[in-house]
């Protein structure tokens, strides 16, 4: 439901066009662009928002907290003056110095040591997926649930900890919170309904005695135990691995899968040279921007070139995938190139609030491409595709593929 179009401010380019519309997610690539040639502001009169599109913009917003910040929310709503659904993240909204402490905490967790540990094992793990969906010869299959979603769910729950059981309650919880994002539209209402199951299902999860002793959940409570963060934050912190580690990695591994397939030369080189595995998943979250975009809010007056002035308390939504896609920085941007440096794109953020797994998601990513190359010649569409909808992520619903040995 949206309110009466709100009157554009003097000066302002304004559209009426709605980014949360089915037809737009479908297909956003004609709404960016237009964004993007409008001017590095936008005024969306729909939501009585203020839009950047440009990279320029996106990335300067992403990196100033002080003048854009994350405490009010990094959706539509605005916590100022609107009571959220859950407890806010820790992580994705709140600021310095709140956002501080766990931050420093998860960052640790999932650093370099961590990534070592994990490296051998999910290769393992990769390798062991790729046999199972190529037990003969020519394959195909829905690369969605058999891969794209397959390989996340069992081995990201493995290392925070969590039990076998109701790992697939992850991705509708995920898919609900970033729907939350957007306005209350009929994409949070199909959720709506679940949300107290799986809010319950997750924060349980959460508790320390839920989690195995060896993983990224039970470093969280043992940094509570030092003093880091206290006791009350420490399962906020696991719930954010819980809500932002899964969907997220699917979605991205799912471009990265699509990319492919809509590329066979792109596949060649990578079989090639596998030590592309992480440039081409960048270049795919670059391509296709899994999370498409993200609120924040102006703590003062922002002038922008033009003339243009974002009054203090005002909502911004910056347009991460527009941007990953801006030719004022990228030459030609809508090519999925394994020979460009995708460096630079904002689709895992930019700046303090920039993915803190993203590191995790990358070798998640590696480890089932350097599977997949090794053993597939050839990866192709099998029937048609269609999309999964979420006011914030860019997803697949089905991928069918065909994959020749």
């Amino acid at each position: 439901m949206t309110t009466a179009p709100a009157p554009a401010p003097s000066g302002v380019p304004s559209t009426d066009a709605d980014p949360f519309s089915h037809d737009v997610l479908e297909d956003p690539l004609p709404l960016h662009a237009r964004l993007r040639d409008a001017g590095p502001v936008v005024y969306l009169t729909r939501y009585d928002v203020y839009a950047f599109a440009r990279h320029e913009q996106v990335h300067a917003a992403l990196t100033d907290w002080q003048g854009f910040e994350s405490g009010a929310g990094v959706g539509l709503s605005n916590f100022r003056h609107e009571k959220p659904w859950r407890p806010p993240s820790l992580l994705l909204e709140a600021d310095p110095p709140r956002h501080d402490a766990p931050r420093r905490v998860l960052s640790g967790i999932l650093g370099a040591r961590a990534l070592r540990r994990l490296r051998e094992q999910w290769a393992g793990a990769a390798e062991e997926l790729v046999a199972q969906v190529l037990a003969g010869g020519t394959t195909e299959l829905d690369a969605v649930p058999a891969l794209a979603q397959a390989f996340p769910l069992r081995v990201f729950p493995d290392a925070v900890g969590l039990p076998p059981e109701g790992r697939e309650h992850l991705l509708p919880y995920g898919d609900h919170a970033f729907n939350a994002f957007g306005p209350s539209n009929d994409l949070v209402a199909k959720g709506a309904p679940r949300v107290a199951e799986l809010s319950a299902w997750v924060n349980a999860r959460c508790a320390r005695g839920e989690l195995a002793p060896d993983g990224f959940g039970a470093r969280i409570w043992e940094a509570a135990d030092r003093g880091e963060i206290t006791y009350e934050q420490a399962p906020l912190v696991v719930r954010s691995l819980l809500t932002a580690g899964v969907d997220t990695t699917v979605h991205g591994l799912g471009a990265v899968l699509y990319a492919f397939a809509t590329h066979p030369e792109q596949w060649a080189r990578l079989r090639a040279e596998p030590r592309l595995a992480r440039v081409a998943f960048d270049e795919a979250v670059r391509w296709e921007s899994p999370v498409q975009t993200f609120f924040r809010t102006a703590t003062t007056e922002v002038a922008l070139p033009g003339g243009v002035v974002v009054p203090a308390g005002c909502k911004i939504l910056m347009f991460l995938a527009a941007a990953n896609r801006d030719p004022r920085r990228w030459a030609d941007p809508d090519a999925f190139d394994l020979s460009r440096d995708p460096s630079g794109h904002v689709g895992f953020g930019m700046g303090i609030h920039q993915c803190v797994g993203q590191h995790v998601a990358r070798l998640e990513a590696e480890a089932l491409l350097t599977a997949l190359a090794r053993r597939v010649e050839t990866i192709e569409l099998a029937g048609p595709t269609r999309r999964h909808h979420n006011n914030t992520l860019r997803a697949w619903e089905s991928l069918p593929v065909r994959l020749a040995r």
